[in-house]
């Protein structure tokens, strides 16, 4: 069984290639305005010959769209990295609290320097990794030492819980000074363009780059600290570096699209069940998935109830959900 899988990890990495490649294909066709295979592929590069196209298509949806793929491939790839580092099947960027903390943070800057909209994804990331730092610590402290342990996530619902209340306060007391919405909180893509990708790209790019660096230490993990040691891995280090890069990734993606939730659950564990534990195909699986899964959810949500448009967050939570408590359940089964 286990050598049929290790035959099928490529093909799978592969087969979810094509299938992201598809959805954006899709995803830039579909809307209010709909255009035809033969146009949309010319005015990506704004030369289909007809303007409509070319500026609904390249101006307005190709950048979303990039974003969208952007951010859910930090979150899948943020999600594989924590569940591996912290060995907890219920660890997520959202779950444990990052995503409540890049929010909190993100929500203060526009308060205290409106102007400065090139440092929120630095102190997005600032505020994920002062919170993922927080529940770990927490965690550890009520005795969480083994994968099977939820002590982790519960300090992490505490610790999401208590951001959240700060940043819904923030918002109230100063709505007059926040341009910025509700659906934001839950997490949507709605009016992003190329300005949002020129901020998310630099962030994304380097973060994703160590993430995929990071596979060989996240196997050691996967056997335990001390036998990480043994074979000569500097466990602190790794450690620090392993929650740094979620909080990196994490970070740069609520500063452009909210706290869109549980992404970073299901993309990860999805990855799992197809390619297995090898981390080297599990984190490369989890992008491609994190990035299609939200893709899809984001073109369902501005097309299936048109002319309304759903904040992505919404639909990202009604699947993520009930995802989590089956997972819990599971997880208390095992302890």
């Amino acid at each position: 069984m286990q050598a049929h899988r290790r035959r099928l990890r490529l093909p799978i990495l592969v087969g979810a290639g094509v299938a992201l490649a598809l959805a954006v294909l899709s995803a830039v066709a579909l809307g209010s305005s709909r255009f035809p295979l033969h146009e949309v592929l010319p005015a990506l590069w704004r030369g289909s010959g007809n303007p409509a196209a070319d500026q609904v298509v390249h101006n307005l949806r190709l950048p979303r769209i990039l974003i969208t793929v952007l951010v859910g491939m930090n979150m899948g790839v943020a999600g594989g990295i924590l569940q591996g580092v912290l060995r907890n099947p219920l660890a997520s960027p959202r779950i444990i609290g990052v995503n409540a903390g890049a929010g909190l943070f993100a929500v203060a800057l526009m308060v205290l320097a409106p102007g400065r909209i090139g440092l929120i994804p630095p102190a997005a990331f600032v505020g994920a990794l002062m919170a993922a730092l927080l529940v770990y610590g927490l965690g550890a402290g009520l005795g969480a030492t083994g994968s099977s342990t939820v002590q982790i996530v519960l300090a992490g619902g505490a610790v999401s819980a208590f951001l959240g209340a700060g940043t819904s306060a923030l918002m109230i007391v100063f709505s007059d000074e926040l341009a910025i919405t509700y659906s934001w909180i839950i997490g949507g893509l709605s009016g992003r363009g190329w300005r949002h990708f020129q901020l998310l790209w630099p962030y994304s790019v380097p973060g994703l780059t160590l993430a995929l660096m990071l596979a060989p230490a996240l196997n050691l993990f996967a056997l335990g600290d001390e036998v990480g040691r043994r074979l000569g891995l500097s466990v602190r280090t790794y450690r620090a570096v392993s929650i740094f890069v979620p909080a990196w990734l994490a970070g740069s993606a609520v500063s452009v699209a909210g706290t869109v939730g549980f992404v970073g659950l299901i993309a990860p564990h999805a990855a799992r069940l197809l390619v297995g534990e090898e981390y080297r195909f599990l984190l490369p699986l989890s992008a491609l998935l994190g990035g299609l899964l939200l893709l899809l959810a984001d073109t369902a949500a501005r097309t299936a109830f048109m002319p309304v448009e759903l904040p992505v967050g919404v639909l990202t939570a009604a699947l993520g959900a009930p995802f989590f408590l089956v997972l819990l359940r599971r997880s208390r089964r095992a302890t």
